[in-house]
């Protein structure tokens, strides 16, 4: 069995030969490789890298959202042997440079021209030379270097060298040799470089589809982000072990659209979308009609794989009912990233299943997740304390708090770690949020809730002296210091978006709740070290938060 993702691809290319591989929209029409032209753009592609000087352990970030060119450039990094980086296409220029400088990357690939400037807009910020290779015209300069056209370097390259890279790196690649670096926030904001060898993925990727039925003949859908683990594992390595078909969505908004098209048996997705699913079929009227479900997804859908985050029980029985099962997984980036996964002849409501071929899952005595086997990270890149509280004894230790039933299945109870996750699988780190929203003088107090939510929202106390001149500085001295004033609202507006201008769409607070009292330690609140009690507040606001959330 392979373990190596360039091994892997040759066997696909061998096996597929003309049959179709991928699919995709360029422009308005719909394009495809086979087996044999995708290999032969991945080997133009090494051959390019190459020759501008790519060598087998360079870090190379890659900053682009879902498309063809995504995948290749992946396989391509395999084929050189180099560490693919790849940069969440949604974070601020300050957040990707952060990034860059702390994998000291070489080399980068920029889908177009709006994220290209958003790097140029901080070059001043960047600590090492690199150069970008763009997929699109770009005329900004990243640091001291112009921006290659892509396209333009392919025509130079020789992809005799490319095939003579890939087959070394399918031969005599090493299991063990680091494959990708991916940055994950911790508890408080810092970003973490997840390292993860060949072996973690292609274990991973081998052993999650064993759950499944997947066949050659088979059309995957793929629309979550490729620059997250659960994609790029679960749709496109996953993908060269069963060699079916590979369809990209063209973007988030147009994945039903995109199901009518391609017609897809599976496709993988988070919460938050299978809501929106419901949602639209009862806007429509059409939440009781025989087979509406099956017809919105395509006409061929056999089942749905939800991770990410936690799935609620109405969205399971619904898909459920209607013949198109979600079947539920867990893990973690750290994990490559599944640990425990339902597959497609039992699952369990609540329950997201037992763990996966070749992983052990143990629950510790305060309750929390460990897991172990060939898919758990080397560590944390340039991070060894935050490894060693990761890693203890073999195991990882997840942060969630689960049980096991009598089956070995894994039910999720609550986290041990302050992370949020959204309904749309995004991991958001509250506490480095709330330090921005602190640090503007008229906020004292700031809690930031959003778990299993559609987006964030805040619980805000003002200190009233601040907000008072604040007002009086805007030429509204006389408004009223009210919780329900409307300057007052539009004043704290202001200053929620202003403290967060440098973090990325999903980490902004769209609602905030103005309190009366302070969070104190008389009340339970804080701890003696004044850090907040996350559980006893969310108790003692639930309704405040609610009404938050109630026209979502």
């Amino acid at each position: 069995m392979s373990s190596t993702v360039p091994a892997l691809l040759q066997e696909a290319r061998a096996a597929g030969g003309d049959r179709v591989a991928l699919r995709f929209h360029r422009g308005d029409q719909v394009d495809s490789f086979t087996w044999i032209e995708l290999v032969q753009q991945v080997e133009r592609w090494a051959a390019a890298l190459a020759a501008a000087g790519v060598k087998q352990g360079d870090c190379v970030v890659h900053l682009s959202e879902n498309r063809w060119e995504w995948i290749v450039a992946d396989l391509a990094l395999h084929a050189v042997q180099a560490v693919h980086v790849p940069l969440h296409s949604t974070l601020t220029g300050p957040q990707l440079v952060e990034q860059i400088n702390h994998c000291h990357a070489a080399f980068g690939f920029v889908s177009r021209p709006d994220q290209a400037r958003k790097l140029a807009d901080c070059s001043d910020k960047l600590v090492v030379d690199i150069q970008f290779f763009s997929y699109e015209p770009c005329e900004a300069a990243i640091g001291r270097r112009a921006v290659k056209l892509l396209p333009a370097v392919l025509e130079n390259s020789d992809i005799r060298d490319g095939a003579a890279l890939l087959q070394r790196a399918a031969e005599g690649g090493a299991p063990s040799a680091l494959a990708t670096i991916l940055y994950t926030s911790g508890t408080t904001g810092e970003p973490k470089g997840v390292m993860l060898t060949q072996e973690n993925l292609v274990s991973n990727a081998q052993a999650s589809i064993t759950l499944f039925d997947d066949q050659p003949t088979d059309v995957r859908l793929s629309f979550l982000p490729l620059s997250h683990i659960f994609a790029r594992t679960c749709d496109l390595y996953t993908w060269l072990i069963s060699r079916c078909e590979l369809c990209l969505a063209r973007a988030r908004e147009t994945v039903i659209a995109d199901c009518h098209t391609f017609q897809p048996h599976m496709f993988n997705g988070v919460p938050h979308f299978f809501d929106r699913v419901v949602r639209g079929m009862r806007d429509a009227g059409l939440q009781s009609a025989p087979d509406a479900l099956r017809n919105l997804l395509g006409g061929r859908i056999r089942f749905c794989v939800s991770g990410g985050a936690a799935l609620p029980d109405y969205l399971f029985e619904y898909f459920e009912e209607r013949g198109v099962p979600i079947l539920q997984g867990y893990g973690l980036t750290e994990a490559a990233p599944v640990i425990a996964a339902t597959g497609t002849t039992r699952w369990k409501k609540g329950s997201v299943g037992p763990a996966i071929p070749g992983v052990e899952i143990q629950i510790s005595d305060d309750g929390e997740v460990l897991a172990r086997g060939p898919n758990i990270m080397t560590g944390y890149f340039r991070n060894p304390t935050a490894t060693a509280e990761a890693i203890r004894d073999g195991w990882l230790h997840t942060g969630d708090l689960g049980k096991l039933d009598e089956e070995g299945w894994l039910w999720l109870t609550g986290r041990k770690k302050e992370i949020l996750v959204t309904s749309g699988g995004k991991n958001i780190a509250p506490v480095m949020l709330e330090g921005l929203l602190t640090a503007d003088p008229i906020i004292s107090q700031a809690l930031v809730v959003g778990d299993d939510r559609r987006c964030l929202a805040a619980l805000l106390v003002l200190d009233r002296d601040r907000t008072q001149r604040a007002l009086g500085e805007l030429g509204q001295a006389e408004a009223v210091l009210d919780r329900t004033s409307e300057a007052v609202r539009a004043l704290v507006r202001e200053r929620i978006d202003q403290a967060l201008k440098d973090v990325s769409a999903h980490e902004q607070v769209r609602h905030f709740a103005l309190l009366e009292h302070p969070f104190s330690i008389e009340s339970g609140e804080l701890t003696p070290k004044l850090t907040l009690r996350r559980k006893v507040i969310e108790q003692t606001y639930a309704a405040e938060i609610t009404a938050l959330y109630a026209d979502q």
